[in-house]
């Protein structure tokens, strides 16, 4: 893991596309900016743990394949 100090108004650049700017810094919170092309996605970790975790789910699960075929019948 690279760890880095940043201030107020300084920044991080990931590749050649993606900046992470420091906005501000307030009773121990770090606010972040990050600018980055359209079609790179960004999340909170814990947001991206959850959507990973629901896609094992929906993987693991068994599809009546019956009822599949109905639904594209209609």
């Amino acid at each position: 893991m690279l760890v880095l100090t940043r201030k107020t108004d300084e920044s991080i650049v990931l590749g050649s596309n993606i900046e992470i700017k420091i906005l501000g810094i307030e009773e121990g919170k770090v606010k972040i900016g990050i600018s980055a092309p359209k079609d790179v996605e960004i999340y909170r970790k814990e947001i991206y743990l959850e959507i990973q975790e629901e896609n094992k789910v929906a993987t693991s699960r068994k599809t009546d394949l019956e009822q599949l075929k109905n639904f594209f019948k209609k």
